[in-house]
Parts: structure tokens; sequence; C-alpha cells
């Protein structure tokens, strides 16, 4: 309560926070618009029975659930966002520009990632409305409406990744997962609805609510654990003279998260499991009746809890892996190191030091990755055993919410206290 009193009487602050609620509700408004000819029943019901769509209306801020003009969300920026990261590993140029060229070489870098949007929400707008076409939740479309509709809807996901990066700007949290975030809170009044009205019909027991619970709670702990542990490793200054004073001498450490990629390695393994469908409306622009057959072997495999849930597990491991490779680099953590004349305690500076950073990741990586990879299936375990749906989809909402919220409220934190220094 103090800190949110605090942040009401710092006036940068709070116009900060005002901006970005403002952001989220104009994403919402967007939500509420509808592209026209819909079939409002027989969406929910597709919505329903898929459980790959149910999971792109999460990303999408359940702009899916009515057809709304940002029914993408920015799902085409996270794949856009991955393939560029991909392509860091073949080419060097990339790799240059994001690695060694600072903030420049990332602004770059991310303005590529944007212009690659473009294309990939056009085609995934055109597999969308091709897929729900032939479920006969919208009507034919002439040529010209259909071509309306794909630039409409392109044009919302380019909004909202305007949007998300308004929010950033602010640094009180990451956009793209703030958005992610004000989706899966606004559908929470519908989704207890639906709760009680199973539970008053007899559909849903009360030893499956309490099930649900426990699932929620077990997540919720077990991101709170996973997201604010962190291996310290000692690190000494070497004394050194200048002129008539000595620096140095001093202890600290070098704090190394657990999980050093946070909520991204759920972010895009639930896109790359997303890929497939994806592939199925692209060859759409070949062969609808293709596309078509492909959507419905997809649709049939990924149906399959046990074959669904080892390969997002499997996902989620890997994901945590290569986000926490892109982010911490022990070589050039060695040479700052080195540069300021800090050592580890009974390490050699230099490889030795690199070495053994890489060596301390890998481990604790391992142990955050297989982690946050049993929390993310955990629904879906649970949800074999019960039967009931909504587990699995509320599960890895949870497990995003859960995790956004603990780094918006650091980020906040860090704010509160550099503005305490200033002040004092």
């Amino acid at each position: 309560m103090n800190r949110f009193l605090q942040i009401l009487r710092i006036p940068d602050l709070r116009n900060k926070v005002l901006i970005i609620i403002g952001l989220l509700f104009v994403f919402r408004l967007l939500a509420a618009i509808p592209i026209p000819g819909i079939d409002i029943l027989r969406l929910r019901d597709i919505l329903s029975s898929n459980q790959l769509l149910g999971f792109f209306n999460v990303f999408s801020g359940g702009g899916l659930t009515n057809l709304s003009i940002v029914m993408l969300g920015v799902a085409p920026y996270i794949t856009a966002t991955i393939i560029m990261q991909l392509l860091t590993m073949i080419f060097p140029r990339l790799k240059q520009m994001y690695y060694e060229e600072g903030s420049a070489g990332r602004a770059k870098f991310n303005r590529y990632s944007r212009y690659l949007t473009v294309p990939l929400a056009a085609v995934q707008a055109y597999g969308f409305l091709n897929l729900l076409g032939s479920q006969g939740v919208l009507g034919a479309l002439p040529f010209f409406d259909l071509i309306r509709n794909i630039i409409v809807i392109t044009a919302g996901s380019m909004i909202l990744v305007w949007i998300g990066e308004l929010i950033t700007e602010q640094k009180l949290g990451n956009g793209i997962s703030l958005l992610i975030f004000a989706g899966i809170v606004s559908s929470l009044p519908t989704t207890l609805r639906q709760f009680y009205v199973e539970y008053q019909s007899g559909t849903l027991r009360i030893d499956t609510i309490l099930i649900f619970l426990a699932v929620a709670l077990i997540v919720i702990a077990g991101v709170v654990f996973i997201q604010e542990g962190e291996r310290r490793i000692p690190v000494a200054y070497a004394k050194r003279v200048r002129g008539i004073k000595m620096y140095g001498g001093v202890q600290s450490y070098l704090p190394l998260k657990v999980n050093q990629a946070g909520v991204i390695p759920i972010i895009f393994a639930i896109s790359i499991l997303l890929f497939p469908q994806f592939f199925a409306q692209m060859t759409a622009l070949v062969s609808p009746s293709l596309s078509l057959r492909v959507n419905d072997i997809v649709t049939q495999i990924f149906n399959n809890q046990y074959v669904y849930g080892g390969m997002y597990f499997i996902l989620v491991v890997v994901f945590t892996y290569f986000y926490t490779a892109v982010t911490f680099d022990p070589k050039e953590i060695s040479k700052n190191l080195q540069r300021s004349g800090g050592f580890i305690t009974g390490i050699r500076p230099g490889d030795s030091t690199s070495d053994f950073l890489s060596k301390i990741i890998n481990r604790i990586t391992f142990a955050g990755a297989l982690f946050l990879g049993l929390i993310a299936v955990l629904p879906t375990i649970t949800q074999i055993i019960t039967g009931v749906t909504t587990l699995s989809v509320g599960g890895t909402a949870l497990l995003i919410v859960v995790a956004v919220a603990i780094e918006t409220a650091r980020q906040i934190n860090s704010q509160l206290i550099v503005r305490e220094y200033e002040g004092f």
C-alpha cells in the first residue's frame, strides 16, 4: 500500500502509470471492435473444441473471441522476433548488429523485426479468414472484402506492436508482455462466471474446482520461486592507488538468476506450437482443400494430450536455454569484470572466469528450465486426470500473469528506489 501511495505522490511516475493504463484501455477498446459478418456462436464452439486456437485467443488478449480487428494480437511480432533471433546464428552481420553495436544496433534489429511482422500478419490473417470461413464462422467474402479485412487485421496487429513499444518506453514493464497480461486478466470475470454456471448446472464438481485451485497455487508458488531464485557469485575488486587515494578492495557478488529468460520461453514455446496451424493456413494460398486437410491432421495430432504436453515441455526447456544464451554472455561479463579490476574469488580472470560462469549458468538454467517446463505442463497433466479443458489454458495464462506481474513490480520498485535516492 505504501508503494502505491509513493507512485501517486511522484508526478513523473504517476504520469507513466496513467499513460500505460490509457494505452491498455485503447487495446481493450480495439479488441471489442469486430470485423463484419461473424457467427459468434459457431466461433465459440470452434474455440472451445480447438486447444491451439484457445491458446491463440489468450495471446490475442481475447481478440479472437469476437474476431476483432486485433484478432492476431502480438503473435506475428513474436514469430518475427523468433525468426530474427534464429537468423543471428546464420548471418554474422545480424549477430554483430544485435550483440556488438549497442543500443543503435538493437534498435535497427528491432526495426527489421517489425518489417518482417507485416507480411507474417498478412499471411496469418488470410489463413485465419480462410479457416474460419470453411468452418462456417464467416460467410463467403468477395475478393475486395477479403483484401479489406486482411489489411484491417494486419494494421490492427501493427497498432498493438506500436502500443507495446510505447508501454516499454515508460520503463515500467515490457509492453508486449503487459498486453498479453491485460488480455488474460480481462477474461477472468468471464471465466469465473463460466465456472459458476457449470457448477450450478452440475457439470463442474467441487473436487474439480479444488484441483484447479491447487494447480493455481502450485503454479504461482513455482513461478515466484523460479523468478526470485538466484545464485550469488562472490566478486572481489583489487586495490588500486590513484594519486593519494586508494580505490577498490571491496567485496561484492554477481547475481545469476535461476531463470534468466523470465516468461519469454513460455511465449516462444506456444508460438512454435501454433506454427503448424499457421502452416496449414498458409497452404490455403496454394490450395484451400489442401489447407483443410493439413489443418485436420494438425488438430488431430495436438488434441492428443500426451503429444501436446511432451512437445510443450521440450520447447519450454529448449527456449529457456536459447534465450538465456542470447541475453547472458559469459565472455562479455568476464571482460567487464577484468576491466573494472574485479575477479571471482579463486578463479583466474579471462577465459577461466568465462568458463566458470558458463558452467554455473548451464547448471542453474537446467534446474530453472526443468522446473518451468514442469509448471507449464502441470495443467495439462491435471486436464488428463480430470478431463476439464479449461485447466490447460487457465494454467498457462496464470503462469504468464504471475511472471509478468513479478517483473513489472520489480521495475516499478527500481524506479521508486532511484527517485528516493534522488530526493535524498
